[in-house]
């Protein structure tokens, strides 16, 4: 029979906001990322618990193949891609793939990796398939990227190129909890990591299933052309030297439809736009030099765009 998918969104929050506490807000955003089809992009200082987020959602789901990359400078593209290999015996070379063939990939400070490194996601995360040596190799199965950087240390770091940010539905911050949920973190961990203990609380076709029902969910046309017109704003404004492109439309478009699933809707309200229209919009801008020394950020170039733009 098939799964309720607002059933199966609420079973995977439930377990994932069970391990990473106090984080019910982003845990949403990103599962709803996720469920979207896109990637998530989580930027915070360490010890926030951007690496535990991506363990927990890949162990909730049974079946679900998931690698992790660390990224560091002197990781090559075949380090992530794969590379063909010569079989002294038959003089043939066969392929071995890298751990980019998977339903989850954990991308651990994407930031310290050369641009060249960095550049071999993005044929993956956009089209889902991966040139290698002239051969395409599709990417079949869930593939989720999660990729996590930290915004305050410079060092040794190389900022990810305006074509790699566009790639990424959402960025997401997952911020510091408060006393009482860090007491609880602490009381969870006094005799081994949640993690070790969590169980799978979906399996992989239902997450196949819940992707599937995203495309389903309704969305007017007046608030088709209301995404529109918040993107399409940031193409008029002369503090950005960079606006946003149709993708970002058609994110803010699959994230809303995903997090009206979570929100037990099967249509989607000008409220869930503008609440999740930052995370989705903002780290495609570059904002002007000029405008950026007189305290001009991207997120409020957003947030004046939905005081201006008339809602439905």
């Amino acid at each position: 029979m098939p799964t309720d998918p607002h059933q199966t969104a609420l079973k995977l929050e439930s377990s994932v906001s069970n391990v990473v506490l106090g984080q019910q807000e982003a845990v949403r955003r990103i599962l709803a990322c996720f469920a979207a089809g896109g990637h998530a992009l989580v930027e915070d200082v360490p010890g926030t618990g951007k690496t535990t987020l991506a363990k927990t959602i890949a162990r909730s789901i049974s079946g679900a193949q998931f690698k992790r990359v660390q990224f560091t400078p002197d990781l090559l593209p075949t380090d992530i891609l794969g590379v063909s290999v010569l079989d002294p015996r038959t003089q043939e070379f066969n392929f071995r793939p890298g751990p980019v063939f998977t339903d989850i990939l954990l991308a651990d400070e994407i930031n310290r990796a050369s641009p060249r490194t960095q550049s071999a996601l993005l044929e993956a995360m956009a089209e889902r398939q991966a040139t290698i040596d002239g051969v395409r190799h599709d990417l079949d199965g869930l593939f989720f990227v999660i990729a996590t950087q930290n915004p305050v240390e410079f060092r040794g770091t190389y900022p990810l190129p305006e074509a790699q940010m566009d790639r990424f539905m959402i960025r997401s911050r997952l911020g510091y909890v408060s006393v009482e949920e860090e007491c609880s973190i602490l009381a969870d961990q006094v005799e081994k990591h949640p993690v070790e203990a969590l169980e799978p609380c979906i399996s992989r076709d239902e997450m196949l299933d819940l992707i599937a029902a995203v495309r389903q969910v309704r969305l007017s046309d007046e608030l088709r052309r209301y995404i529109v017109e918040i993107v399409s704003a940031t193409r008029h404004r002369d503090d950005l030297q960079l606006a946003a492109s149709p993708r970002a439309s058609l994110a803010l478009m699959r994230t809303s439809q995903a997090v009206s699933l979570f929100e037990e809707r099967d249509f989607v309200i000008p409220e869930t736009i503008q609440d999740i229209a930052a995370d989705v919009i903002a780290h495609r801008l570059v904002v002007e030099p000029e405008a950026r020394l007189a305290g001009t950020e991207a997120r409020g170039v957003v947030a004046e765009i939905l005081a201006g733009v008339p809602s439905p």
